[in-house]
């Protein structure tokens, strides 16, 4: 039967109207503690309050019986993730900053070694120790003298390869002279920070979350180097500890300014923003070393021993595209890998070798000591389509480091690669200097490593330079691999990562021709004008 629509008018009254519904509201939150925020935000899942309300209800005891309560007795460590911290870490080694910078989750900025003179920076020295525990001053005084000769190197390459770039390159007449001069200069900087000792001072800052900041100084305390287990402890206190003040001066100023008119008052203010914060008092806590890490390091650097014995380092490429594996060989290949210093090719060969029991003994080594809270080890992070083994100058994988959505396997710094030699470097004159401090740094590294006392191959590894070459895994997915290799080759970046992110396209586009026109990537073979940056 057909439907029969009424002609009658609608009342007014029939209709029925929703009453107007509160309209969204987005908004910014300043001048709350990190831990106070945390609690705030984790207070969506658990109550009706808004975040002004939560705000306005909490007070640090408060924040602190819910942290103690949810984080640590209930386990619920994504709260964390929602308090943020600024950290600031000034007069690290530069192989320091190497370590605390190998975290995937956070946010940060190194001192460049492109538009500064880094010979002013200073430089760390371990504590060199005999046998028996006490000083080694023959081990001091070698190091000091190497560091000390490598910065001389560094100045006198600083200024002959800039007054060679002035030579060749014409100032443009619409360029003022110290805009040319300051871009000169950065290019040298360029070539000669391959002579700066990873002893070198440098300066980060760094942005985390306090989930993330309790595992990195968990992991910098299992460290084997002792400044970045120190780094690790200062880390900790700083979350601790009150916090710098930015504001503290002006506000000083202001309460002194108020106590003319009344000292009631400005007692009050004094109380209220001059009062001590501390980043995160609860959350990082109880942060301690990675006994998991430690166990781990020991097993697998004994295994990778056992598994090589002795075997000669065969010869690589700059950039290795690695083939699909097998899960179970990539396991114990990335695993052994971060252990030695052989490329994951002839790894695998011997891996593929030992059959599948060894494999999966190996495989058990880095699970053995997990215990509840640890996560897997980024070894696990396996099946990726792209794995790019790199063997580069240290200078430049410092700049390839900066990549956290690929995931990176470093191997140890080491001399036995050899070292890289730009060829501005001959080209103003002072190759043999440059060779000659690369060969001295050399041979002082092998005897600061034989010198015996706890931890003397990780003292010599300082007075390596930023030219010798060191060995790392990048594993990615599609996206990455273009991203790297369109940014990494613009004319502006260094020489030396540009060289290979255009070699990570080279490979990617000889396996997979259809997907090289995808690549916006620069050649690194045409001219550079030095003068843009």
């Amino acid at each position: 039967m057909s439907e029969v629509l009424s002609t009658e008018p609608t009342t007014s009254h029939s209709v029925s109207t929703p009453p107007p519904g509160p309209s969204v509201e987005v908004f910014a939150v300043y001048g709350v503690e990190p831990e106070i925020q945390a609690y705030a935000m984790a207070k969506y899942s658990r109550s009706s309050l808004s975040m002004k309300e939560s705000l306005k209800e909490i007070t640090l005891q408060k924040a602190e019986k819910f942290l103690n309560t949810f984080y640590f007795q209930y386990g619920h460590r994504s709260i964390a993730d929602l308090a943020h911290i600024a950290l600031a870490i000034e007069r690290l080694s530069i192989l320091a900053a190497i370590v605390v910078a190998d975290e995937q989750r956070w946010d940060g900025q190194e001192r460049s070694t492109r538009y500064q003179n880094f010979r002013k920076s200073g430089y760390y020295t371990p504590s060199f120790t005999n046998n028996d525990g006490g000083p080694n001053p023959s081990a001091r005084a070698l190091y000091q003298e190497t560091i000390e000769s490598l910065f001389t190197a560094y100045e006198k390459v600083s200024q002959r390869t800039f007054e060679y770039l002035v030579g060749i390159t014409a100032r443009p007449t619409e360029m003022k002279q110290d805009a040319y001069e300051r871009t000169l200069r950065a290019r040298a900087f360029d070539i000669s920070r391959y002579l700066l000792p990873l002893s070198t001072n440098t300066s980060l800052g760094e942005i985390v979350n306090a989930r993330t900041l309790e595992s990195q100084v968990a992991h910098l305390l299992a460290q084997p180097h002792h400044e970045v287990r120190e780094l690790g402890v200062l880390l900790k206190q700083a979350a601790l500890s009150p916090a710098y003040n930015a504001n503290e001066e002006s506000l000083r100023a202001l309460v002194a300014e108020i106590r003319t008119v009344s000292p009631e008052i400005a007692d009050r203010a004094e109380r209220e923003l001059l009062r001590e914060v501390r980043v995160a008092p609860t959350l990082v806590k109880y942060a301690d070393p990675n006994l998991y890490e430690i166990e781990t390091r020991r097993e697998l650097q004994q295994a990778a021993a056992e598994l090589m014995r002795g075997a000669a380092i065969e010869a690589a490429p700059l950039v290795d595209l690695i083939e699909t594996d097998a899960l179970e060989i990539e396991l114990a290949t990335t695993l052994v890998y971060g252990h030695c210093h052989y490329s994951y090719r002839q790894l695998r060969q011997t891996i593929e070798a030992v059959g599948e029991a060894r494999r999966r003994e190996i495989i058990d080594l880095g699970l053995r000591h997990r215990g509840k809270h640890d996560e897997m080890p980024r070894p696990f992070s396996v099946g990726q389509q792209f794995r790019f083994d790199i063997l580069m100058d240290i200078g430049g994988f410092r700049d390839m480091h900066r990549h956290r959505r690929c995931v990176q396997i470093m191997q140890d710094f080491t001399t036995v690669h050899g070292f890289d030699t730009p060829p501005e470097v001959e080209a103003s004159g002072v190759g043999s200097d440059y060779e000659a401090a690369m060969k001295r740094a050399e041979t002082a590294v092998q005897k600061l490593s034989a010198s015996g006392g706890e931890e003397a191959a990780q003292n010599a590894q300082y007075a390596i330079p930023l030219a010798y070459r060191k060995r790392t895994l990048f594993k990615m997915d599609f996206a990455e691999a273009v991203y790297i290799s369109e940014l990494r080759t613009t004319p502006a970046g260094h020489t030396s990562y540009r060289n290979v992110a255009y070699a990570m396209y080279e490979a990617v586009a000889t396996k997979y021709p259809a997907l090289a026109k995808y690549f916006r990537v620069h050649d690194v073979r045409e001219p550079v004008d030095l003068l843009k940056r």
